[in-house]
């Protein structure tokens, strides 16, 4: 999927720092709860590692595990910083907060797009004490 080709109904989310449109869908298409359009951003072998998961590798992994987990997520990206690396592939981390039916934390996420503005590997942490983990546990 390319950017021009997913147009939200929702308004596009604003991350301070962060120009790059396949960052904006990831956050718009992941909020309004369309999990295939959010793996279609991935390269074909592109890796996601959630919290407290190994890797999920590939398009159709990634978006059965979103289908799965991230129901009732909501995630508010606040600031991000950007930069090109080796191989002219963009760093870009994100801090804000994800919201669920069960708690609220904060997050920060790594993403490393290839040079068609693919994610090729993303990195989700979460931003909380011991203790604060403990207590999310279900």
């Amino acid at each position: 999927m390319t950017t021009a080709e997913f147009k939200p109904e929702t308004e596009s989310l604003f991350i301070e720092g962060i120009l790059e449109p396949t960052i904006q869908l990831y956050f718009t298409t992941l909020n309004a709860a369309e999990y295939r359009k959010t793996a279609e951003l991935f390269a074909i072998d592109g890796v996601m590692h959630p919290p407290f998961e190994s890797g999920i590798v590939g398009v159709d992994a990634i978006a059965t595990y979103l289908e799965q987990e991230a129901q009732n997520l909501k995630a508010y990206p606040r600031q991000g910083i950007a930069e090109t690396g080796e191989n002219n592939q963009i760093q870009v981390e994100v801090t804000g907060k994800v919201d669920t039916f069960w708690c609220g934390v904060n997050v920060s996420w790594l993403f490393i797009l290839n040079q068609q503005q693919e994610i090729i590997y993303t990195k989700i942490k979460l931003l909380a004490s011991a203790q604060e983990l403990l207590n999310l546990r279900r």
